[in-house]
């Protein structure tokens, strides 16, 4: 069997998507989505039909948003992450979001061709906070591989 890796990330707003303290983040959305989309290794991302995942509410809390994709490999998503103009857009997150307690990034395998649900997604974040990086959920720190070993 082969798989994909699957991501989640969440971030606190620091106010409403159509506030003026998150015009920069609104304005650049469009096109550091269509980077992703455009990234060799890019699968899949959780989409509305704005394009984008900010009005999708998988916590009570109005101003969490989530980021759930899938890549070919972690080295697709690390590129795309850090080596292209998606860096500067992550370097400036501090303007838009609060600083989190505990995990905000959770990575795990799935097989080729599933889509990871956003219930699912959560409950591997939340299993990282609470057990740290295992072959369930883990992080760029701590990898595992498809098979659970170490990376």
């Amino acid at each position: 069997m082969q798989f994909h890796l699957a991501q989640l990330n969440v971030a606190r707003a620091k106010a409403p998507m159509d506030s003026p303290v998150m015009a920069g983040f609104a304005n650049a959305l469009d096109e550091v989505n269509a980077l992703a989309d455009q990234s060799p290794g890019f699968v899949w991302r959780l989409k509305e039909a704005s394009g984008n995942a900010t009005a999708v509410r998988a916590y009570d809390d109005p101003l969490m948003l989530v980021n759930l994709s899938v890549w070919e490999t972690p080295e697709a998503l690390r590129t795309y992450v850090y080596r292209s103009m998606h860096r500067q857009f992550f370097a400036r997150r501090e303007e838009w979001f609060e600083k989190l307690e505990g995990a905000h990034l959770a990575l795990w395998w799935i097989p080729v061709g599933s889509i990871p649900g956003v219930i699912e997604a959560k409950a591997r974040l939340e299993y990282l906070s609470s057990h740290g990086e295992s072959p369930r959920a883990f992080t760029f720190v701590r990898r595992f591989g498809p098979d659970g070993q170490p990376a």
